[in-house]
């Protein structure tokens, strides 16, 4: 993207994404418009200019926050932290007395070996530059400041950051009812970025909770934009342009059609969840994100699942064990749930694609069926496996 007379200046930025979706990130970062560097660990930087930095809040669906660089300086101890922070930007401007602010931080440096004592001495320079400056200081507000600033120590650097995001971008707004331990939506649209479908044949979750996955899916292939409807941290920001946020708010909402961008019609999404209550809530989630439309959201057991005639894809992150089995009792019930799940796919789910969530690779290996591919993720801190089957 070039940058444009009413947008100035290049921006520098690193999306935080969840661990084992980072080359997925950078594609989608890229598709926006975006320079994206090599991915990082559960990071990708990138370059653009402020009309793509609103692009990214509004449209991009993988990452948890979007972090915009404000300086970068040397950085060997707690002093140079500290005298680098009060030299960083025009805090006049940026952080202003009546304004209230946050300070998170990662990383380390010599005598800066702990996130929060790093945080605290970014806290000490601003607010002691303000009483230097203007005898009045910003008040600390954890939950919804003003401005939200990131340190990221490592190599010798220090780099102070700012996030636009505000609350997490994984909160979509739709979800206000959610079943036991379910996918963040930016991992559900990971998920289904990673099995490349793109809405041309059918997709079905047989235990489809509360519908994360299906929701995400149908969102992107009808170019519902996730980031329409909320507020974020930049709109509160200095440099805050109106005109260009609403340019990129219309062309965002412009996205949403209802058909596939060919003109094709979406093929079917189909999701069984044994649990009437849950289904209620995936049946109330998928109204909130506008895509009730395009899901067939049934009440079953996933032993008596029916799939749609022509071969597709099968998405399912099954229970793995103690924290996420729920009402389905201890590992013998999942064991016996696994091993009727692989008897259902092999016997009425021939020529489909399988892409299964895996937690507990002991239970895994009662679906009696042997993985293609295995994608490493991290669902809420537990290591699992995006896992790919072709179905004989």
């Amino acid at each position: 993207m070039g940058i444009t007379d009413q947008d100035t200046s290049a921006i520098s930025g690193v999306a935080v994404v969840p661990p084992g979706l980072e080359e997925a990130a950078a594609a989608e970062l890229t598709a926006l418009g975006c320079q994206a560097g090599p991915p990082l660990r559960r990071a990708v930087r990138f370059q653009t200019n402020l009309a793509g930095y609103y692009r990214l809040h509004l449209q991009a669906r993988l990452p948890f926050r979007l972090l915009r660089e404000l300086a970068s300086f040397p950085c060997h101890s707690r002093d140079e932290l500290y005298a680098g922070v009060q030299r960083a930007v025009d805090w006049g401007r940026w952080l202003p007395p009546g304004a209230s602010f946050r300070v998170d931080a990662t990383g380390s440096a010599p005598g800066l070996n702990h996130s929060h004592y790093s945080a605290l001495q970014v806290k000490n320079a601003l607010v002691d530059l303000q009483r230097q400056q203007w005898g009045a200081r910003s008040s600390v507000d954890l939950d919804d400041p003003d401005l939200a600033l990131h340190l990221h120590l490592g190599g010798g650097a220090a780099a102070l950051s700012i996030d636009g995001s505000g609350a997490s971008l994984h909160k979509r707004g739709y979800r206000a009812a959610m079943g036991l331990a379910p996918l963040k939506e930016n991992l559900a649209a990971g998920l289904i970025a990673l099995t490349g479908w793109d809405g041309s044949v059918p997709l079905a979750d047989p235990l489809c909770g509360s519908g994360t996955l299906l929701i995400e899916a149908a969102c992107i292939a009808l170019g519902r934009a996730p980031g329409l409807g909320r507020r974020f941290g930049l709109e509160r920001w200095p440099d805050f342009n109106p005109q260009l946020w609403q340019q990129e708010q219309e062309a965002a909402a412009a996205l949403a059609r209802e058909t596939l961008p060919c003109g094709k019609a979406l093929a079917p999404i189909v999701g069984m969840e044994q649990d009437a209550g849950v289904l209620e809530q995936a049946r109330s989630n998928a109204k909130a994100a506008g895509v009730a439309e395009a899901l067939d959201l049934r009440q079953g057991d996933c032993r008596d699942f029916e799939p749609p005639p022509e071969p597709g894809i099968l998405v399912c992150n099954p229970p793995y064990g103690e924290r996420l089995g729920g009402g389905l009792g201890g590992g013998e019930a999942l064991e016996s749930l696994y091993a009727d799940l692989g008897r259902m796919l092999k016997e009425r789910c021939s020529g489909w694609s399988l892409w299964l969530l895996s937690g507990n690779p002991e239970l895994t290996g009662a679906l009696r069926m042997k993985a293609s591919r295995r994608i490493p993720i991290s669902n809420g801190g537990i290591d699992c496996r995006w896992l790919h089957y072709e179905i004989r």
